[in-house]
């Protein structure tokens, strides 16, 4: 008794269509579904969004690495002065 059979839901939708109609069902459908796409594209420019805000704060973060050549030409200065 504490489940509802398949009976039980398709009085439920035949009252639903009764009261509501076909039309406007199918409009508050068509509007879920725009509400739900709108939802993931939001949701996935937001992880872009984040995903570019990470690396760049990683490559600020990361100290940028000597090049050999900056780093010869430092000694042969050092070497010039001594």
């Amino acid at each position: 008794m504490g489940s509802l059979s398949i009976w039980h839901w398709l009085i439920v939708l035949a009252i639903v269509v009764l009261v509501f109609g076909t039309g406007k069902l199918k409009n508050m459908g068509k509007d879920l579904g725009g509400a739900i796409k709108g939802f993931k594209e939001g949701m996935s420019e937001a992880t872009e969004d984040d995903k570019k805000t990470a690396a760049k704060s990683e490559a600020a973060a990361k100290p940028e690495a000597a090049k050999p050549e900056v780093v010869k030409a430092e000694a042969a200065a050092k070497d010039k002065q001594a």
